[in-house]
């Protein structure tokens, strides 16, 4: 099963002083808006999102035919065949998508350690 990109999403309190921080761990913006309460951070292959405001746990992130410069890859698995693989599994989603559907969309689970998954398709 292909997952796609990966990310962190981090539900922060400050987002400038969220990005002064990152800034000085040789992170920098890569996308989001600032008056939008959010920004992606990247560093080489690696990828924090900062949300003010908008959930209150971290979220690990996931997303489907994008690598880690948000390009579209060619080959990967759409959302509907991981959330499939997942219920074939007896995997718990906690918010399913619309099979019959096509482009993007969303399912959310929680690990057994009640970390939150977002595996979120943007194309």
């Amino acid at each position: 099963m292909k997952l796609g990109a990966f990310s962190i999403s981090l539900a922060v309190k400050d987002l400038n002083a969220s990005k002064t921080f990152y800034e000085q761990l040789g992170f920098e913006v890569f996308g989001g808006d600032m008056a939008m309460n959010y920004l992606i951070m990247k560093n080489e292959h690696s990828l924090i999102g900062l949300f003010q405001g908008m959930f209150d746990k971290n979220i690990l992130t996931f997303n489907p035919g994008w690598d880690q410069n948000a390009n579209t890859l060619e080959n990967f698995d759409d959302v509907r065949q991981i959330q499939y693989h997942l219920k074939e599994h007896n995997i718990k989603l906690d918010k399913e998508t619309d099979e019959s559907t096509t482009g993007p969309s969303s399912i959310t689970l929680t690990d057994p350690d009640g970390n939150h998954i977002l595996i979120d398709q943007h194309i």
